[in-house]
């Protein structure tokens, strides 16, 4: 899949598909996301956890899903270093899909919960979908604004489960299938014992390694990824 190019110069990465994501304990969280980013009926949903979960690469998976199907889309990334100014949400009632990431950078923030609120009515009158991730869920977010804290409260709620070792394990090996590599349960186990255990950090590696690999024509081998990393 090529990347595609978005409003206000936000890209989505290449990567960020549901078909590169292994959703272990976050099956249903994931399922409740797919069917969102593919229906078009109104839809509210708040994915929520700590940093390094797939939040952003599933938000991302569902734009790319719904642009897929033919419907309009955007994805908002809250954090600060995009430099997104409130007004940016201005008209895009109209879209079929927008997906706000990292809306707890944005909270507590007047101009900001007030143009959120205009986009959510909007969209509730056009029936379309919001996916917002955060890193607490709704309740917790102090929302200073009353009619916003309820109207996101509204929708489904999910927390994004930590992957215990042996899921960590399967979606290592599932993101090396996705990039057409083969790697042994072995060299998988070597990995997650000797680099940080946050998927993205783990897949971070594994691209790195993925093109070392095919740049000397070598196997995924415990000593190859020795050799590469320097461990």
């Amino acid at each position: 899949m090529n990347m595609q190019q978005l409003p206000l110069e936000v890209r989505l990465s290449d990567h960020a598909v549901f078909e590169s994501f292994y959703a272990g304990s976050n099956a249903a969280a994931v399922h409740a996301l797919q069917q969102a980013s593919s229906l078009n009926r109104l839809a509210v949903i708040w994915i929520w956890g700590s940093e390094g979960l797939g939040k952003s690469h599933l938000l991302q998976a569902c734009t790319s899903n719904a642009h897929s199907l033919g419907y309009s889309a955007s994805y908002l990334p809250m954090d600060p270093g995009f430099g997104l100014l409130p007004e940016v949400v201005d008209g895009m009632s109209s879209l079929d899909l927008i997906c706000l990431d990292d809306i707890h950078q944005v909270i507590g923030d007047k101009r900001w919960e007030t143009a959120l609120f205009g986009l959510f009515e909007g969209l509730k009158v056009n029936g379309s979908r919001l996916i917002i991730s955060a890193e607490q869920p709704p309740a917790q977010s102090a929302i200073r604004l009353p009619d916003l804290a309820s109207r996101l409260a509204s929708g489904a709620t999910y927390r994004m489960a930590t992957l215990v070792d042996q899921e960590l394990l399967k979606s290592l090996q599932h993101r090396a299938t996705w990039l057409g590599m083969k790697l042994p349960i072995e060299t998988a186990s070597f990995l997650l014992s000797r680099v940080e255990r946050q998927t993205g950090s783990l897949f971070a590696l594994l691209d790195q390694l993925d093109k070392a690999a095919l740049a000397a024509q070598r196997r995924l081998t415990v000593p190859f990824i020795k050799s590469v990393l320097d461990i």
